[in-house]
């Protein structure tokens, strides 16, 4: 069966080590974020009140989410969430069966125009921020660099999955993207015509198909239940 861990609102199914560390960001003094996936036992479901479908700590910085609602943030290609079935093999950290399978069907929750709204509408987010940030207080300064980062990761993850159909959480050129990052954090238009690129080839036919196919997640999450299902005694 797969573990059930101490203050988990259900059985951990899948869980790792993401964020900064994930994509090559990380340093010295640099927190760990974790996200992770948990079934409530099948019968919680059956009753007046429904369970909670997220559970968020900041010591440790730790986000699960149910079953099902894992799954709606994923055809949805919600970037954050969807980085749990793409990460290098080294940073998981409970990986049961169940966890596996759903791994095996993680392109079958991609869709072209998910991609282009979630991946690029977060980026754009990012670029927000930077317009609206305070350039006179240091930690704002630092905030902005970050930002910048995040927005060169996003628009570039989101290409290669309209393109490839893949989604490359460890950064091969980290650095790189750190640079970029500081230069656009100390000018921010210079992230204009990154966005527009992005735009411009997602615009394009590419790897993916016009909606994500709900079925293998149907079928995954009914098998959650019925694993996960103890009959009243």
């Amino acid at each position: 069966m797969p573990e059930t861990l101490p203050d988990t609102p259900g059985t951990v199914l899948l869980s790792g080590i993401v964020g900064s560390t994930a994509y090559g960001f990380a340093h010295a003094g640099s927190d760990i974020d974790r996200l992770g996936l948990f079934a409530v036992p099948t019968e919680e479901l059956h009753g007046l009140d429904r369970p909670a479908e997220s559970r968020v700590t900041t010591d440790p910085d730790l986000t699960l989410h149910e079953a099902a609602k894992w799954c709606r943030l994923a055809l949805s290609c919600n970037p954050t969430a969807s980085e749990l079935v793409w990460l290098p093999a080294e940073l998981y950290e409970t990986r049961t069966p169940l966890g596996e399978e759903l791994i095996a069907i993680r392109a079958t929750f991609l869709s072209a125009p998910a991609v282009r709204r979630a991946y690029l509408g977060y980026a754009d987010q990012q670029f927000r921020k930077l317009l609206t940030r305070d350039t006179t207080d240091p930690e704002a300064r630092r905030r902005a660099a970050k930002h910048a980062r995040h927005l060169v990761r996003l628009t570039e993850q989101a290409v290669r999955l309209h393109e490839q159909g893949l989604n490359l959480i460890r950064l091969p050129d980290p650095e790189r993207v750190r640079d970029l990052g500081e230069r656009i954090a100390a000018h921010p238009a210079t992230a204009e015509p990154l966005l527009a690129r992005a735009a411009d080839r997602l615009s394009h036919p590419g790897a993916l198909p016009d909606a994500p196919d709900p079925r293998p997640a149907e079928s995954w999450l009914r098998k959650v239940r019925a694993t996960l299902y103890t009959p009243a005694s």
